[in-house]
């Protein structure tokens, strides 16, 4: 046995794991990122197969058949869906090996920092239902501070914001440790059904998930912009039951998003007034970084600096910073075993 387990761990390429409730990413060892797509199984009602996975199932959302349902398993940063969890991760981890059925990695995958013992090890059990050999579990914030290049060894406060799309992470690391974190369940999913929400209040004009992430995208803001944006979009009026289309503006959509907005500003201010006066003035020196797709809501950086007087900046790669920073555990264990989750 032990000779079988050291030629599979010799085949054993390790990987990173970025399990996003909007995208997952997969980083393999050496090689960089593998695997960006949504987070989204298209599975047969009728037969329980799986139809597609990832980018091919997103194209089929709210267009499938009666017999085909597009699932997001994931909800909230957690697994919402364990058994679909389970085939998706199988598929991208098959992927990132190219298709090969033997190799069993060890895997580091980025969860939120609020998560429970049970959604721990839901994740757990997924990955190694999925043929992992070894699972590590990081937070989400921490990892992101690590991929955003922030010096998280050094005895200095260092605040991280990381707005994915079932969670949004806010996190003071000092000494490679978290001195105070709060995971809050508001983030771009959230956006994009308040935008939803907003435009069936207001015209009675029903659009689906993937106009909203698209209104939000072009035109959604948190504050002000400097030229106002207008969008032509298409939805079923409620009322005649018929196809319609009406153009809406950067004030309406910022008016859809603000209290989802509101909540991720307030969730950094209590994170500001819970840490220690000695960090506090390091985190004036440096400011505030801001990772994750939620981050690139126009106009949100100046947002936070407005409601913060402190300097805001957005990573380089923010999408990329969950999993560049869990990729970078696979080169270093030591650092991996002293902030990774028992």
């Amino acid at each position: 046995m032990s000779f079988v387990k050291s030629v599979l761990g010799y085949f054993s390429s390790d990987l990173a794991i970025d399990l996003g409730t909007a995208n997952t990413l997969v980083y393999a060892k050496g090689r960089g990122t593998v695997v960006d797509e949504p987070s989204i199984v298209a599975i047969n009602k009728l037969t329980g197969k799986v139809e597609a996975v990832g980018t091919a199932a997103k194209e089929m959302l709210g267009r499938t058949p009666g017999n085909i349902a597009a699932i997001r398993p994931m909800k909230d940063g957690v697994i919402a869906d364990f058994e679909t969890t389970e085939k998706m991760l199988g598929y991208f981890i098959r992927k990132a090996h190219e298709r090969n059925h033997w190799i069993r990695p060890r895997i580091v995958i980025g969860v939120p920092s609020e998560i429970t013992q049970v959604e721990k090890r839901a994740v757990r059990d997924a990955a190694l239902k999925a043929k992992a050999s070894e699972v590590y579990l990081v937070e989400q914030a921490m990892v992101a501070a690590i991929g955003a290049g922030l010096p998280i060894t050094e005895p200095a406060g260092n605040m991280i914001v990381d707005i994915g799309g079932g969670t949004t992470d806010v996190a003071v690391i000092s000494l490679a440790g978290i001195v105070y974190s709060r995971s809050v369940r508001v983030a771009g999913n959230e956006m994009d059904d308040a935008i939803i929400q907003y435009i069936k209040r207001k015209y009675s004009l029903l659009i689906g998930e993937r106009t909203a992430e698209q209104i939000k995208m072009q035109i959604g803001s948190a504050y002000p912009l400097s030229e106002p944006l207008t969008m032509e979009i298409k939805g079923r009026n409620l009322i005649e039951g018929i196809p319609k289309t009406l153009v809406i503006t950067d004030e309406e959509v910022r008016e859809a998003l603000s209290e989802t907005v509101g909540v991720i500003v307030e969730a950094v201010k209590v994170a500001l007034e819970k840490t220690p006066p000695e960090l506090s003035a390091d985190i004036v020196d440096r400011g505030i970084v801001m990772t994750g797709g939620g981050s690139l809501l126009k106009n949100l950086d100046k947002r936070l600096r407005e409601e913060t007087q402190l300097p805001v900046t957005i990573a380089e790669d923010p999408l990329k910073s969950v999993v560049v920073g869990t990729g970078k555990m696979l080169w270093d264990f030591g650092l991996l075993r002293k902030i990774s989750f028992e």
